[in-house]
């Protein structure tokens, strides 16, 4: 079994479409990734740990508790796909990915071409950088079964 920890862009549903072609495939993969409910990640901390007055200490108090979870994510996983989205600067995929990287980790990095550039250094760390979820997804299927 290979365990994959899916980071990365929240907005779509990427991970379901890898998870899905893996699934159809019957491809031996266990998935894990954040909390991808935007308002539970956020919410976290004062739900647990009470109040805040400030947003500063509510976004400090759910950080904390979101990276007990990433950590624990990527330490027990095999190789990282992390996707970055058109939108959003996916600032914690980027910390992901370097987190993955000091652990030698393998990475499969997607993005579109327009952001080669500012992830560059991420791309440098990954095993793959792929375009697009089918790609990734291939890179899974060759990895287990040595096919095309």
């Amino acid at each position: 079994m290979l365990n994959v920890y899916l980071s990365g862009e929240i907005h779509s549903d990427w991970r379901e479409e890898i998870i899905q072609l893996c699934y159809k495939e019957k491809l031996d993969v266990k998935f894990s990734s954040p909390v991808t409910d935007h308002e539970s990640s956020d919410n976290c901390g004062i739900e647990i740990l009470g109040p805040e007055e400030k947003n500063y200490w509510k976004d400090n108090k759910a950080a904390k508790i979101n990276s007990i979870r990433t950590k624990k994510s990527i330490e027990d996983c095999d190789l990282v796909i992390v996707k970055f989205g058109e939108k959003y600067k996916q600032w914690n995929a980027a910390f992901d990915t370097g987190y993955a990287s000091a652990l030698n980790k393998s990475i499969i990095v997607i993005h579109s071409d327009e952001h080669q550039h500012p992830l560059k250094e991420v791309d440098a760390s990954a095993s793959a950088v792929a375009k697009d979820q089918k790609q990734a997804f291939r890179i899974l299927k060759y990895i287990l079964d040595g096919s095309l």
